[in-house]
């Protein structure tokens, strides 16, 4: 279950971080270029990942018997709503006809997805102390 929260995470940073060179183009439009042609993918594998997200995360501190259950839960909690504020932005963009540089970096500029990213940061780090605990490492 940790293995798929970090892959989901790792799948959003990546959109971000694909958004973030994408904006840097100038582009008119996601047509007729490489970059246009893969921005779409990129958030159509975030929207993938943030899908259940939260719920996927309420589930690992249940199966890991994480402690204090309570604090996972309100965090996951923000979690929630930022991932679907984040969702409610990317499918937005997705719906547009053409999605130019300045439409993404609009995007990427948006506080919800800043908040959602700051919260994955959050969840990587102390998931990954969590498994590397349960490791012995």
């Amino acid at each position: 279950m940790l293995a798929e929260i970090w892959n989901r995470c790792e799948a959003v940073e990546e959109c971000y971080e694909f958004m973030l060179a994408y904006a840097a183009q100038g582009l008119p439009s996601d047509q007729g270029s490489e970059s246009g042609g893969q921005v779409r993918a990129f958030l159509h594998r975030a929207v993938k990942a943030l899908t259940g997200l939260s719920e996927t995360c309420v589930m690992a501190v249940k199966e890991e018997g994480l402690e204090p259950t309570e604090k996972y839960l309100a965090f996951f909690a923000v979690l929630d709503r930022d991932a679907r504020d984040s969702l409610a932005a990317i499918e937005l963009v997705l719906a547009q006809p053409a999605i130019s540089s300045q439409l993404i970096d609009n995007l990427n500029a948006s506080i919800h997805l800043r908040a959602l990213l700051t919260d994955l940061f959050l969840v990587s780090e102390i998931l990954g102390k969590t498994s590397d605990h349960a490791r012995g490492s």
